[in-house]
């Protein structure tokens, strides 16, 4: 299901509404977004029209009077849509499509259509059609008498159902097919991860702003060959690849979709199992784009995505990255992040840095802790040096003492032989 036509170029018209505590200029930004993303989904911004207001309007957003303006506007450039950057309520869709005599969406719907075009594989398609039901669902009364009337065949007589019935039931069956499919998609994922635990593999995600450079640090470090385009979402789906750190620890690194400023619920909700990884990541390495024109903006939007996930507490690295073409601004950005690690993805400047940051940072997280076990338990004496890394290792009388580094996770299993 598409929401913006690609058999041509649509002429679309973006409106920005600036509301409490937002600035005019803030408003600005996200319409110059919208305008990439719309450029994305393969439209152009023929267009833009601002407003001011301490609320939305009910039945239109702007307003009639403000909405019989957009009217005139749409006349003039010829545009076939109008595009919404804050999220339409289907009556106001339905209201502002009778008034403008076009399509009105917002910026959800143009952002599912992108992702419908970038999913590769049957998990990601899965997901995507996921989050397009779940959005199509209420605005079915939108569509019109089409949808709204009784069926006419041999036991559809009388009462019967409504088309409109129908179509939902139709939805919400579909909708229930693919949750129980992207469960199972789930489960299986959770086992491969158990897998890679029991072998002692720690996990990196790396996460940032779409376009931040993610998939282009993912293939520098790991050659993996995912697809890297000057565009927003390019890749959707996750990748995981095993990486040597400069101490020769193996770790699993994986790409994750990007985030944006008001990233739909719905995408959140239907590539929640996806992000689980992140969530189950022992460090985060937050690439931040020094070249985009509010880079902190940026990072405040991707670490609310990652709270709304679970992801919120897992330790983080910042990256600062294309530092070839915004070298000033990564200085200026470094003071307000110890800890963080300049780098350019596509030149490899810095990128030593990084994996050195990344081993110290991994190193952090784990605990000394001395523990004594008995001689009858070489089970677990094999299990320390298998998960945790032994320093040092004497055979007294009844026992063998044991100090070992160990992550929280080490440390928990082991409890009951941890001396202090």
């Amino acid at each position: 299901m598409t929401l913006i036509e690609r058999s041509f170029r649509e002429r679309i018209v973006v409106v920005g509404v600036t509301l409490p505590p937002e600035d005019v200029a803030e408003t600005e930004a996200h319409l110059d977004e919208l305008g990439l993303l719309v450029d994305t989904a393969g439209a152009d911004v023929v267009a833009r029209m601002l407003q001011r207001r301490d609320v939305p309007d009910p039945a239109t957003f702007i307003g009639k009077g403000k909405a019989e303006e957009l009217r005139e506007v749409c006349l003039e450039v010829d545009a076939d849509t109008v595009v919404f950057d804050e999220e339409l309520s289907p009556a106001q869709s339905r209201n502002l499509e009778k008034l403008l005599g076009r399509s009105a969406i917002d910026r959800t719907a143009v952002i599912l259509d992108i992702f419908a075009q970038n999913a590769r594989t049957g998990e990601g398609r899965a997901q995507v059609e996921l989050a397009q039901l779940r959005y199509r669902l209420p605005r079915l009364r939108g569509r019109g008498m089409s949808l709204s009337q009784q069926g006419a065949g041999i036991g559809t007589r009388g009462p019967g159902e409504t088309k409109l019935e129908v179509d939902r039931r139709r939805l919400l069956r579909r909708i229930a097919a693919l949750e129980a499919e992207l469960a199972e998609l789930a489960r299986t994922r959770r086992t491969q991860r158990k897998a890679r635990r029991r072998g002692r593999n720690r996990s990196l995600s790396i996460v940032g702003y779409t376009n931040a450079g993610k998939s282009t640090l993912l293939n520098r470090l790991t050659d993996a060959g995912v697809l890297v385009e000057d565009r927003l979402f390019a890749t959707l789906d996750p990748r995981a690849r095993r990486l040597e750190l400069p101490g020769g620890e193996a770790v699993v690194v994986s790409d994750t979709v990007g985030f944006v400023r008001k990233l739909p619920h719905q995408l959140v909700e239907a590539f929640r199992s996806t992000l689980e990884v992140v969530a189950e990541s022992d460090l985060l390495v937050h690439v931040v784009d020094v070249s985009a024109p509010d880079p902190e903006e940026q990072m405040r939007a991707v670490r609310g995505v990652l709270s709304e996930i679970g992801a919120g507490e897992v330790p983080e690295l910042v990256v600062f990255n294309k530092v070839d073409v915004a070298g000033d601004e990564a200085k200026r950005l470094l003071p307000d992040h110890p800890g963080s690690v300049v780098i350019s993805a596509a030149t490899g400047e810095g990128t030593d840095d990084l994996l050195v940051a990344v081993s110290d940072r991994l190193r952090a997280l784990e605990t000394v802790v001395e523990l004594v076990v008995p001689y009858e338990r070489g089970d677990v004496v094999a299990a320390l040096h298998r998960e945790g890394e032994v320093l040092v290792e004497a055979h007294e009388t009844d026992a063998t003492r044991i100090r070992a580094r160990l992550d929280p996770a080490g440390v928990a299993r082991f409890r009951e032989f941890v001396v202090a």
